[in-house]
Formats: C-alpha cells, sequence, structure tokens
C-alpha cells in the first residue's frame, strides 16, 4: 500500500527539552490512525511536526501526496484542532468556517468563487449544519461547532485528516453519527485521530499509535491487557466499554 506520509528518526521538543526522540511511522492510503498517550507523552508535538507547525530537532517528515488539486499550495492535510483552541468570540460565520478550510487554494486578496461557495454547502449539509451557514460561532452548541470545524477540515477533500481531540464537548448521541462521518470520509482519504479515550479510539481506528517520548506502533487494534500494562506501566482500573474495554491512561516508559 502506498504511504502518504513518512516520519524518518524524528526527534522533536521545546526550549531544549526533547520531547519525542527516534520517532518512525508510515501514514497509509485510506488509513485510520489513533494516536494514544498520556498528557505531556508528545501526542500534540507529533501533530505540529506533521502539520509544519513546529520544526523537527532532527529527523524528517516526508509527504506523497498524489491528488492535482487545481490551486492548492499546501500539502493536502485537513486539520480540526482541541477544542479549546477555538476563540468562540471570534465573529466569524458557521459558512466562513468551512470556507477557510480553502484558504490553501486562494490567490491573495481574492474571494471565493460561486464553485466553492456550493462546494462548502453541500459539506455543510453533509455535517448536519442547514439552516445555520449564517449563525456566528459563538452561538453554536459545543456539537455543532465541532461538525463545522469538522467540515472545514475536509472541504478542500484532504488525502489525509488530523482530528486532535475530536469527541471533546460533543454528547453522546452526535458522537456516535461523527464516527459514521468519519467512517464515510476515510473511504476518500486517511485519518489520523488523536485522542485519550483509547475505549472508543480501538473501537474504530484500523492501526494504533501509543506516543510517550517514543512511539510503539501496532498495525491493528488487537492491544491486550499485558500490553497496556507493560507498556503505560501504571496502576489502571478496567472498564467496561461494551464488548471491548478501555483503561484510564497514566505516566508510562517505552
Amino acid at each position: 500500500m502506498h504511504p502518504l506520509i513518512e516520519i524518518k528518526n524524528l526527534c522533536a521538543g521545546y526550549e531544549g527539552r526533547t520531547v519525542l526522540r527516534d520517532v518512525n511511522l508510515k501514514v497509509y492510503e485510506r488509513d485510520f490512525l489513533g494516536i494514544i498517550g498520556p498528557n505531556g507523552g508528545g501526542k500534540t508535538t507529533l501533530v505540529k511536526c506533521i502539520l509544519g507547525l513546529l520544526k523537527p530537532i532532527s529527523g524528517e517528515v516526508v509527504f506523497h501526496f498524489t491528488r492535482n488539486v487545481p490551486g492548492r499550495r499546501t500539502p493536502a492535510i485537513g486539520y480540526l484542532p482541541q477544542y479549546s483552541a477555538i476563540d468562540r468570540k471570534f465573529p466569524i460565520s458557521v459558512e466562513e468556517v468551512v470556507l477557510s478550510g480553502l484558504g490553501g487554494q486562494m490567490k491573495l486578496f481574492s474571494r471565493f468563487t460561486a464553485a466553492q461557495r456550493k462546494q462548502a454547502r453541500h459539506i455543510m449539509s453533509r455535517m448536519g449544519l442547514e439552516g445555520l451557514e449564517n449563525r456566528p460561532i459563538g452561538a453554536l452548541s459545543g456539537g455543532q461547532l465541532q461538525r463545522a470545524l469538522l467540515g472545514r477540515a475536509i472541504v478542500s477533500d484532504p488525502e489525509v485528516v488530523i482530528l486532535d481531540e475530536p469527541n471533546t464537548y460533543i454528547d453522546k448521541r452526535y458522537e456516535a453519527r461523527m464516527y459514521e462521518l468519519l467512517d464515510e470520509i476515510n473511504r476518500h482519504c486517511a485519518i489520523i485521530l488523536v485522542s485519550h479515550d483509547i475505549g472508543t479510539v480501538l473501537q474504530q481506528v484500523k492501526a494504533i499509535a501509543c506516543v510517550n517520548e517514543t512511539l510503539d506502533y501496532h498495525p491493528d487494534t488487537a492491544v491486550g491487557e499485558e500490553w497496556l500494562e507493560r507498556v503505560f506501566d501504571c496502576p489502571i482500573d478496567l472498564v467496561g466499554h461494551g464488548t471491548l474495554p478501555h483503561r484510564v491512561l497514566g505516566k508510562h516508559k517505552h
């Protein structure tokens, strides 16, 4: 299978402190990769390196994108940031949020075309946001805002979508619908999902990467009790989650 992203011997950190070391990973076409790990383990740092927001100390991130989208000037990656990173007081409408995902196709000071607006409306319909196009984001519920941000992430027809804690501030009813949407999206592009909710992640993804300074990759979701205890190296409680258990994650070493 064709890799879209290759991470080779990556080391990264901040202000002289190494957060990630010797990370190697491949993300393939139509992959659905779950990234799990404790707080401070390097999940967000890894995402920033992929997005080009943080320059690695050493190593590299190599892209092998294949789609030729007219006007696209940036790598074909869609991104849904953490909910806490969004300023809900910013005066912008739902439609403008979704259209902003096409910014990489725009020339300086140019306006969105009728075709781009039609594309955004189609995405808003897929997200269940009909009738909310002109509503300011400050007037949205948490679930509605997450849907608008997901629409922004996929409106440019990316080859990879990165979702950082996408189920934050949404109720369980919409969470089920969100993962249905992700299943549909995954038919057309790869997904990288960062989450602390290991139970939900294991039910949805095709492969697992556990990040805590280093990276431990599992090409499937057969992550058992022995592996969790060895990797997370902390007292744990087994919690029922359907037929699949999940655990509270603490500090651990690879």
